[in-house]
């Protein structure tokens, strides 16, 4: 089998890239791992100017694999981290993009759901596909959001635009992303990689070491912890995973079917 995550690097450019396709670039644990070990080697390897992470397939990353044993409503086994460590642990591989120092690109070249979209916006640059999907979704499946995004969205969308988006659980296309400011650019699908490409090469004919500083620079000066929002959020995104409405909401999702909500 191929492996789960890419790693390609030309003229000073790292590409990372979800392979999953006929799972839809879910948060598999192959997938989870596979990204964790490519963030370490791009971190290693001081030559790397800048960071694409694209997908295969129609889709960027649809989030949370409710399909698998390993997804986020696996019972604990005795012994085990407690639930909101658990939902922590889970996101932990697509929160490591913060880490890298050199700028970062997301390449969405298909949906990106959730956690999925979440992985997009952890990322410093955004180019998405105009007909593509975009959503963070997680009231429509009983659920507290997480990946940082009820931190990240409001301030990369304004806050009358992102807390809609949350509250509502919308999902959006690439051409409306752009317009709301989520995404840098919405292109065709297949302009996607090579408009991040683009991007990349105009940041890694720069001089490496100012930019690696400047962006050190900007997100001082704006505060940026989306870690932390991350860590809070799972553990309200761990109580709501009790809840029978999240049972619904998963439910649902899996039958393709509307949730019936009742709030308990």
């Amino acid at each position: 089998m191929e492996e789960a995550v890419r790693l390609e690097i030309d003229a000073h450019v790292a590409t990372l890239t979800l392979n999953r396709p006929e799972n839809r670039n879910s948060m598999t644990p192959d997938v989870l791992a596979g990204l964790a070990e490519g963030v370490a080697r791009v971190r290693a390897d001081r030559d790397i100017r800048c960071v694409i992470v694209t997908g295969t397939g129609k889709s960027f990353c649809a989030g949370a694999d409710f399909k698998s044993s390993g997804g986020p409503t696996e019972e604990a086994e005795a012994g085990a981290a407690a639930p909101h460590e658990r939902s922590f642990e889970m996101y932990s591989p697509f929160l490591s993009i913060l880490e890298i120092e050199v700028p970062t690109i997301a390449a969405m070249q298909g949906h990106a759901i959730g956690g999925g979209l979440g992985l997009g916006v952890v990322c410093d640059l955004r180019v998405a596909a105009e007909e593509s999907r975009y959503g963070a979704n997680f009231v429509r499946l009983g659920l507290h959001p997480g990946m940082a995004t009820t931190w990240l969205l409001p301030r990369l969308m304004g806050v009358p635009r992102g807390v809609e988006f949350l509250l509502t659980g919308r999902i959006v296309s690439g051409r409306e992303a752009a317009e709301a400011g989520l995404v840098n650019y919405a292109v065709p699908q297949a302009d996607v990689l090579g408009k991040a490409r683009e991007l990349a090469g105009e940041i890694a004919t720069a001089a490496p070491l100012a930019v690696r500083w400047t962006k050190q620079t900007i997100y001082r000066g704006l505060e940026w912890r989306p870690a932390d929002a991350a860590r809070h959020e799972a553990h309200v995104q761990s109580r709501t995973l009790e809840t029978h409405d999240a049972r619904e909401g998963i439910a649902a999702l899996l039958a393709k079917r509307k949730p019936e909500f009742e709030g308990r």
